[in-house]
């Protein structure tokens, strides 16, 4: 009897926090946190992002003349999903994708464009307030990426995060020119 008074005192103790926590809305954005190269850590807005997959190399067509970051499209969901590797976009070296079967695909959307990126890496999602992000500057960024970047946060472990724009990626004009 003792056991089911301590469990009925759990229960609650649980149900009251899911519920202050229910009707708290959680403060900030919430993001995808991924890495660019070895080295470029990155975030993008989860509100963009429609799908996280693997997708298999065999399955996507190369299409000639197209830039090096472009590595074809994909039939995903019935759409033509062109795949891009977005560190390469980005002035990153290549992604390696020598005798890999899949690679790691995020599938965004801004207004009625989709586009596959190909990152190293999906690390984890974070919650981080807008007001924090800072504006990004010639000197602690290359001019390839300026155009492409929201800004940057300090993370905890003091390493810079790249908050992109995934609408400005989405109309680059490298994907206006070659469509």
């Amino acid at each position: 009897m003792i056991d089911n008074a301590k469990q009925v005192s759990a229960l609650t103790r649980v149900n009251s926090a899911t519920s202050v926590t229910k009707n708290s809305p959680p403060a900030g954005e919430k993001f995808l946190r991924f890495q660019l190269g070895e080295e470029g850590i990155a975030l993008l807005p989860l509100s963009i992002i429609k799908q996280v997959m693997q997708v298999p190399v065999a399955e996507i067509l190369t299409v000639p003349q197209m830039p090096a970051c472009v590595l074809g499209i994909y039939n995903w969901r019935g759409e033509m999903l062109w795949i891009v590797d977005i560190g390469k976009f980005m002035g990153f070296p290549n992604l390696a994708t020598g005798g890999v079967e899949n690679l790691m695909t995020i599938a965004i959307q801004v207004e009625e464009q989709y586009l596959g990126l190909v990152v190293q890496q999906i690390n984890d999602i974070e919650l981080h307030d807008k007001e924090q992000i800072n504006m990004p500057s010639l000197g602690l960024f290359s001019p390839e990426i300026l155009p492409y970047l929201q800004g940057y946060l300090i993370g905890a472990n003091k390493e810079v995060l790249m908050v992109l724009n995934g609408e400005a990626i989405a109309k680059a004009p490298l994907w206006q020119l070659n469509r």
